[in-house]
């Protein structure tokens, strides 16, 4: 943790928007768009996180999860950072690193979220929300509330 946040701040990852279904997309998977419900929710997620301090909004570089954050970063004034932590196929601990980095907005895909989700659910850290069997909608955020600089409680919220 850099020395320019408090040890108490809350960090939030959300799951990629709406993408529609992925062996109907013809190109790359990284390049696979938000669906017109995906940039809906993507714009909802303005509103979600009004008035949260972020200080960082970081996302995985498919395309997909860049959507879902940029109109949040345009109405923070803030720049997207694609960072490969969050990646597809990642694994839970570089994405476990930058919410523990300071009160971030970090975008990312089902695997990662759900691994991310397991840790902390290992660690004993309660996640209000959370439905055994099921993975987070497309959409969601889960709010992370960091203590000392490590996740101690979460929440769900629903895609906006």
């Amino acid at each position: 943790m850099t020395s320019e946040h408090p040890a108490n701040f809350r960090s939030y990852l959300v799951r990629h928007g709406e993408a529609g279904w992925r062996h109907a997309w013809e190109g790359p998977d990284r390049l696979r768009p938000l669906t017109r419900e995906g940039r809906r929710q993507a714009a909802g997620l303005v509103g979600i996180l009004e008035g949260a301090e972020v200080a960082r909004i970081l996302t995985s570089p498919f395309v997909r999860c860049a959507e879902t954050v940029e109109p949040l970063a345009t109405a923070r004034g803030l720049t997207v950072e694609p960072v490969v932590q969050l990646a597809e196929g990642a694994g839970p601990e570089g994405a476990l690193g930058l919410v523990k980095s300071g009160p971030v907005v970090a975008c990312s895909h089902g695997d990662v979220i759900e691994a991310v989700l397991e840790v902390l659910a290992g660690q004993g850290v309660r996640l209000a929300g959370r439905a055994a069997g099921l993975e987070t909608l497309k959409g969601a955020t889960w709010v992370l509330e960091c203590r000392d600089g490590a996740p101690a409680a979460g929440r769900l919220l629903p895609p906006g």
